[in-house]
């Protein structure tokens, strides 16, 4: 999948400071009392939920175990400080989370009286899809968890991008967004620019000029969704191609 319109390399650095927002998230949904706190854990969830889910099911789950383990997870993970313990040094935060399901699975609880969704837990109102839904439509493949996880990552990544670029072509942009939008991947679109100039009343030179920005506006929020996933400035750009590799494979 291209991400540049006229060469293939990463994306051009931000001019901006660098911040890592789902690090600062993670320890702020450690206190319940902290500012926002509520509303960095509910987005957190809402992101890493389905890839850690496919995980537990590649891991040989059932469904309603699967279901159960993830939520659990998540609920025993934000509860009290241990979050707040969590320590960006330590490696890229879906590491992070990886390491602390894996923990979490082997934990001897798990064997022994675990609780039922719907149960004591305080769950997170994360208004997804069921995900049994999305893991049906998963290739059948001997892909391993680790593997499926990564791949999962990479797309709720890419997800947060796009769905970001979405936002900012609002109202008077929105038909604009939705005549150019497949475009934003480096794909064909199923009409031409000649064909989208005329629907939209734009010539075609105009039509693009608005396809390079939508492309470079994508690629600088691909580049900030990865910087909140690693600890330094300088892991961006190794977590960028990592990402480039796991999507040049056609997995996702």
């Amino acid at each position: 999948m291209p991400l540049d319109d006229q060469d293939h390399g990463l994306p051009a650095p931000l001019n901006r400071q660098f911040a890592t927002t789902h690090w600062s998230a993670v320890r702020m949904a450690g206190y319940d009392s902290a500012p926002g706190a509520k509303e960095a854990l509910e987005n957190l969830c809402r992101a890493y939920w389905y890839p850690l889910y496919a995980y537990v099911r590649r891991k040989g789950y059932a469904e309603e175990d699967a279901k159960d383990l993830t939520q659990q997870f998540f609920a025993r993970l934000l509860r009290g400080d241990r979050l707040a313990l969590a320590d960006p040094e330590r490696g890229r935060f879906r590491t992070f989370l990886l390491t602390a399901l894996n923990h979490f699975l082997v934990n001897e609880w798990i064997k022994s009286g675990r609780e039922k969704r719907g149960g004591a837990i305080e769950f997170v109102p994360l208004h997804t899809d069921n995900p049994e839904n999305i893991y049906a439509a998963e290739p059948a493949d001997i892909c391993t968890p680790e593997t499926v996880y990564e791949q999962r990552w990479a797309a709720a990544v890419m997800k947060q991008a796009f769905d970001r670029l979405a936002a900012e072509y609002r109202d008077d942009r929105a038909r604009l967004f939705e005549a150019l939008k497949p475009f934003v991947w480096g794909e064909k679109a199923g009409a031409s620019y000649g064909e989208i100039a005329t629907a939209l009343g734009l010539n075609e030179g105009a039509v693009r000029v608005a396809v390079h920005r939508l492309r470079r506006s994508y690629r600088d929020l691909l580049r900030e969704e990865v910087s909140q996933t690693v600890a330094t400035p300088e892991e961006v750009d190794d977590e960028l191609r990592y990402l480039i590799e796991i999507v040049s494979r056609g997995v996702l």
